[in-house]
């Protein structure tokens, strides 16, 4: 049998996930308590229940029952079971935002300061965290984008635990906080003040063949993809499961939307598992 563990910070979006795995074809549990596991486990073994993957949600909101998940992971070493755990996580000012939108309370802010709450269930997760196979940073994702991330990873015959987000932004708006590696594509010429393209995205044919009509457009993209390819590597072995590369331009709609195209393109056919963002479209 196939175990998914899902796991992760409150408001990263768990159920949004396990809402995913259900749909496709996994026999999920959410909120499960971690002592529960092996008698799970023995009621598939005797054929009551024929599963042939499932997915747990396990958290916080279990309070001291999630203590005993460690020990629910060793039983599964024991008995020889495959399981991969996945970790959902965001930033602390994305989870107070959608904690004040939802109006609801943090399971550990028991005097009403959700970043407290963050704060001390970030320090609990932390020996987990360590252990997980795949960590997804929900921060600028929307629930079709989780999925579709989701979907990639459980899928991909190639899932390593290594992803690569790739975002487009405009400059007007900040640079992302999270972005490991910004590129500026204000030196191509801005696609904005052709009236035929300034309507346009860069996820419009047109735009994307004016923008890299340019010699400067190709050497950068030749460039950069041969160096990005080198680091790789040294990222993983330092332990790094996520790289985020950042492409901005004036208002993150027309060249950096391009450019994150492309390298979407580049990055999956060299065998990486690739996220898209377009911040400001």
């Amino acid at each position: 049998m196939e175990f998914i563990i899902v796991t992760g910070l409150s408001g990263a979006g768990k159920t949004q996930a396990i809402n995913c795995m259900e749909d496709i074809g996994y026999y999920c549990i959410d909120n499960m308590p971690p002592a529960l596991i092996q008698n799970f486990i023995h009621l598939t073994v005797q054929g009551k229940m024929k599963i042939s993957k499932a997915a747990f949600v396990m958290d916080i909101r279990g309070g001291e029952f999630f203590d005993d998940l460690i020990s629910g992971l060793e039983f599964l070493d024991k008995a020889d079971m495959s399981y991969k755990i996945l970790f959902l996580e965001a930033s602390d000012e994305v989870l107070i935002r959608r904690y004040k939108e939802t109006r609801r309370t943090h399971p550990l802010s028991h005097w009403g300061a959700i970043s407290e709450g963050i704060t001390v269930e970030r320090e609990r997760l932390s020996e987990i965290r360590k252990k997980a196979d795949y960590i997804i940073d929900t921060s600028n994702m929307k629930a079709a984008q989780l999925s579709e991330e989701i979907r990639n990873l459980l899928f991909s015959s190639n899932a390593t635990g290594f992803t690569i987000t790739i975002q487009s932004f405009g400059y007007k708006k900040g640079i992302p906080l999270d972005a490991d590696m910004v590129f500026d594509m204000r030196f191509i010429p801005n696609p904005f003040y052709l009236a035929s393209l300034k309507k346009l995205t860069g996820n419009n044919k047109k735009v994307q063949q004016y923008v890299m009509r340019f010699p400067e457009s190709q050497s950068f993209v030749k460039q950069i993809h041969g160096l990005i390819n080198e680091l790789i590597p040294s990222y993983i072995r330092e332990g790094k499961s996520q790289l985020v590369l950042a492409f901005g331009c004036t208002g993150g709609q027309h060249r950096s939307v391009t450019m994150a195209n492309v390298f979407k393109k580049l990055l999956k056919d060299d065998g990486w598992r690739v996220l898209t963002i377009h911040r400001d479209l």
